[in-house]
């Protein structure tokens, strides 16, 4: 099966060729044909399935039908997240899908200032991204009105449960139209899932797919302590040693990948960086000095590497840790394929105990913990102490979500607390889809 047939319009679909997508994952083959026929829809899906592209790709082809009025505008669509990270990933790729359509896209989370997102606000937006707490203060502020919306997608609804914001998300339903398509996505259908589904759903369609966690036993898993102020010379010292082909590193954002292949190429190791910011040839150019050898280092950012098939690579690097447990699965998949024998080799500072706890507990299995010498952090990394949760933006939730019981304000609402300062993105301004400044879509989650 193609993209091609479901029924996708030709601008959607240049843009996924452009990207070098053309087989829908299983989400997103069952789910695109409802959605495009207007059918309420419960998906069940975890992260790295395909769910954003399932959604996305039928929303923006429904405010598509209609050319936007110019100037301000309230928004059509509200995708409703969990936190922070998970906002401005979505939001980059819808931006992505729809760079060829006349579509605004914002984002609204906690931990950064109110203002620049009430000026994206007052221009105008079509598709609103958005954590309940933030959304909250903006409405009770008058600058998010919601009396437009035509969808309303709830993603990743068990974890915003699990986090305490069903008051929250009750207040936000209320002001949303009752005709309206709703989709629903969750990683099970648990009763409170179902339950809630129940109530704000018309007679909803059901598709639900596995995620794929299945790790090549070929690969070594290992990890290093240090301080976070130490990780880029500690990742030079170990890459001028260690002569392999080719190695992948993952960093956290855009900047900071940028960043990273800079130093490594001051301290001569051949490097480039690939991330949404850079152009579909910039990305292609410095894909294919990769893989001529070129370059042995190619530093990516989680969502530009999605989709990119590099065969024959011994090792990858984490720089950082992914927020989501299931992301390192999708890294280091990279690695050991075909019985090859692969290395995945992470980076780990005091603040993400909690992330490399929330990964072993995935695997089912324990990342031997390996100090370099003269790189020993300051504080010991515990991995058997109390979870505690880590400062994250957005939504409070534990960093692979890990529920827990949500911090409170004095009004009531939970808590959106800002990550710490390498800890993601900055605030996404709302500006055309036209690719600029989107990370790359990520058609597998």
């Amino acid at each position: 099966m193609q993209f091609e047939t479901l029924g996708l319009s030709p601008a959607l679909l240049r843009a996924l060729a452009e990207t070098g997508y053309t087989t829908p994952t299983p989400i997103q083959a069952q789910a695109i044909p409802l959605v495009l026929a207007g059918h309420d829809l419960l998906g069940g899906a975890q992260t790295g399935t395909g769910k954003t592209a399932a959604f996305g790709l039928p929303l923006l082809q429904r405010l598509a039908k209609e050319t936007p009025p110019k100037g301000p505008r309230k928004p059509r669509a509200l995708i409703l997240v969990p936190t922070r990270e998970l906002a401005v990933q979505v939001a980059d790729s819808i931006k992505a899908y729809g760079r060829h359509l006349r579509l605004n896209v914002t984002t609204l989370f906690g931990g950064v200032g109110m203002q620049p997102q009430i000026e994206n606000l007052k221009r105008g937006v079509d598709v609103l991204v958005a954590c309940p707490g933030r959304l909250l203060d903006h409405m009770q502020s008058g600058y998010a009105k919601l009396d437009a919306i035509e969808v309303l997608v709830l993603d990743e609804a068990d974890r915003m449960l699990d986090m305490g914001f069903l008051p929250n998300m009750k207040r936000i339903l209320a002001k949303v139209p009752a005709q309206r398509q709703t989709l629903l996505f969750s990683a099970t259908f648990e009763p409170r899932i179902r339950a809630l589904a129940l109530e704000i759903m018309r007679n909803p369609q059901q598709v639900q797919v596995t995620s794929n966690n299945v790790i090549a036993d070929t690969i070594v898993h290992r990890a290093h302590p240090v301080d976070s102020g130490r990780k880029r010379d500690l990742l030079v010292d170990i890459l001028s040693k260690r002569h392999t082909d080719r190695v992948l590193v993952f960093g956290k954002t855009k900047h900071g990948c940028n960043r990273l292949a800079e130093q490594l190429e001051k301290a001569g190791l051949p490097a480039v960086a690939i991330h949404g910011n850079k152009s579909q040839a910039q990305r292609q150019k410095a894909l294919d000095q990769f893989k001529s050898g070129k370059a042995r280092i190619l530093v990516a950012t989680d969502v530009a590497a999605r989709g990119l098939d590099i065969p024959n690579l011994p090792l990858v690097i984490n720089h950082d840790l992914p927020m989501v447990a299931e992301d390192y699965v999708h890294r280091i998949g990279r690695t050991g394929r075909n019985g090859a024998t692969g290395e995945a080799l992470s980076l780990v500072s005091a603040d993400e105990a909690i992330l490399l706890r929330q990964i072993q507990r995935m695997l089912k299995a324990d990342i031997s913990m390996v100090e370099v010498e003269g790189y020993a952090p300051t504080h010991p990394i515990r991995l058997d102490g109390p979870m505690q949760s880590a400062k994250r933006g957005g939504g409070g939730r534990a960093p692979g979500g890990a529920a827990r019981k949500p911090a409170h304000r004095a009004h009531g609402k939970p808590q959106e607390r800002g990550a710490h300062a390498h800890a993601g993105p900055r605030q996404a301004r709302g500006s055309r889809t036209d690719g600029r400044g989107g990370q790359r879509p990520s058609v597998r989650g």
